[in-house]
């Protein structure tokens, strides 16, 4: 397996299943709270949840992990806009798209820190 290739399958399936966790937990907040409300949980959301694929994504990988984390992120936020259609933001949910970013890289890195060569 070539070490230096990026796993862009891999990657793409992280960016739209974090995205997804995300929608799965706002929904239901939205439902009970409020529009307002999701100003205070979306932020955290996006950061556990690309987090989370950040390092599933990475954990297999030999290496180049916090870049594979980076780009799940970076899909997600991708998706975001294409949905939103690119329309203004609260700020708090750029900061959020910014939160999958550092989430990704941090789940990438926690993944490059378990990786013992074999």
């Amino acid at each position: 397996m070539d070490a230096t290739r990026v796993r862009w399958l891999r990657v793409l399936i992280g960016g739209v299943l974090a995205e997804a966790a995300v929608f799965v937990v706002v929904i239901p907040v939205y439902r009970l709270s409020g529009e307002h409300a999701l100003l205070f949980v979306v932020p955290p959301t996006c950061l556990v949840a690309c987090f989370a694929f950040g390092l599933w994504v990475a954990r297999p990988l030999e290496s180049r992990f916090v870049f594979h984390g980076i780009l799940v992120g970076v899909v997600a936020t991708l998706l975001y806009v294409a949905m939103t259609a690119a329309r203004p933001e609260p700020v708090a949910y750029l900061v959020a798209n910014g939160l999958k970013i550092v989430g990704g890289a941090a789940g990438g890195l926690v993944a490059g820190r378990r990786y013992r060569p074999p």
